[in-house]
């Protein structure tokens, strides 16, 4: 029997329910903030993720999924969001006339990391960016809606973690201090490491290995040592988000892992997931539109890992029955008895369908016991019961699931009548 690839996954019924409650709840917020849907394409070429996310960065080096076409280019599944929707904004010239543009997105991303729980090379973001707005606000705004939608997930096992990366003006003289104080623990560093530092140290910052981790516990911290824009900046951030009441946690040693942020990086850590402790993270990104092509433009956004995001629901779902979500119900199921009434009970599910109705039969001609165990099955709402002696006199059996409630209805314009019945 031919499987899954490894480190790829079916959502089924059954758990594709949560994931359409969680994409509709952050849908609603995202739109109520102003933010429009952008679909991208799920390949890009190379080039376009190794000038942006960083040729030093293990996604470039270790885990894009990248071959040539039939023309020898190079192409990669992308391995996020962000670039391709700066190419997407410069290449349809949509900073043209007013260059401020909120955009969200979801869908897949492949990387070919270590497959483990929560994490998958085929994985599922959900992505926000506003480009054209340079002002505090904006990143205020962000972790906002962050807070405002893992609340109404119903998740509170949630740290908001927060730093600042400086600017291109602030973090050279950073980085001739960072560099020295790697070149005095070289010998601890991992492989990796010891090449990319002289390259982009603070790549080193960011490194999951213990002996690296430890090697640079008493490095200097980066908000030690930002220019006073910088530190305005992060000043009203933090302003913004006490006034917000929304928690955070000013961590100093948070870089993020590309290249490409500057100044506000955040991130949204939580236990539920053992080792895997971030489930969202982003920041500002001023100058990557600039570096693809673009126009000068301030730029800030964030992803959230949804298969992530949805096995902390789907915990939390057995656990407490917090942020459960049922199966998609079935509004009625007709159980029609005979050759008959299954015609015309297929006739009535098509036009109610038609006017919004969510509308099932079984079309195997089965006893009415069965039938009644496939209602309960998909969890339907209402039963109508129709069989030769119904046909005969006109009126089916209406029966209400939940209260166990029958009767009669008339079957001439039941096309008409049922509607009305759920409008009630």
């Amino acid at each position: 029997m031919i499987q899954l690839i490894k480190g790829f996954k079916d959502i089924v019924p059954g758990e594709i329910e949560l994931w359409q409650h969680i994409e509709q709840m952050a849908v609603e917020l995202f739109e109520t903030f102003g933010y429009h849907e952008i679909r991208i394409p799920i390949m890009e070429k190379t080039q376009l993720f190794a000038r942006s996310i960083g040729e030093d960065t293990d996604i470039v080096e270790k885990e894009m999924y990248t071959f040539p076409d039939s023309k020898g280019d190079l192409i990669t599944l992308r391995p996020e969001a962000t670039a391709s929707i700066v190419r997407a904004y410069i290449q349809h010239k949509m900073y043209a006339g007013d260059p401020r543009r909120k955009f969200y997105m979801v869908g897949p991303m492949f990387r070919r990391e270590r497959p483990q729980k929560g994490r998958y090379r085929q994985f599922y973001q959900i992505d926000l960016e506003a480009f054209g707005i340079a002002s505090p606000y904006i990143d205020t705004q962000q972790i906002h809606i962050l807070h405002l939608l893992f609340q109404r997930l119903g998740i509170k096992d949630c740290r908001t973690h927060i730093n600042s990366l400086g600017c291109p003006e602030c973090r050279p003289r950073y980085r001739e201090l960072l560099l020295e104080m790697l070149n005095s623990v070289q010998g601890k560093l991992c492989s990796d490491c010891c090449r990319r530092k002289d390259r982009n140290p603070l790549r080193v910052l960011d490194c999951k290995v213990p002996s690296c981790r430890e090697a640079v516990a008493n490095a200097p911290e980066l908000s030690d040592h930002l220019c006073r824009p910088c530190r305005d900046h992060f000043n009203s951030v933090l302003s913004g988000l006490d006034h917000l009441k929304a928690p955070y946690i000013l961590d100093k040693r948070l870089v993020r892992g590309l290249d490409y942020y500057t100044r506000t990086a955040f991130e949204i850590q939580t236990s539920a997931l053992g080792a895997q402790s971030a489930i969202a993270g982003g920041g500002r990104y001023d100058g990557l539109i600039e570096t693809l092509g673009g126009p000068p433009t301030p730029a800030i956004g964030f992803a959230i890992g949804f298969d992530r995001l949805a096995e902390i629901m789907s915990q939390l779902s057995k656990s407490s029955q917090t942020g459960s979500v049922q199966p998609g119900q079935v509004d009625l199921f007709i159980a029609a008895l005979g050759d008959l009434a299954q015609d015309d009970a297929f006739k009535w599910l098509s036009a109610l369908c038609e006017k919004g109705i969510r509308a099932e039969m079984d079309y195997t001609g089965r006893s009415l016991k069965a039938q009644m165990k496939q209602a309960d099955r998909l969890n339907a709402k209402k039963v109508l019961i129709v069989g030769e002696t119904e046909l005969e006199s006109g009126k089916g059996i209406l029966r209400d699931m939940s209260s166990k409630q029958q009767q009669e209805i008339g079957l001439d314009d039941i096309v008409l009548t049922i509607p009305q019945i759920f409008q009630t």
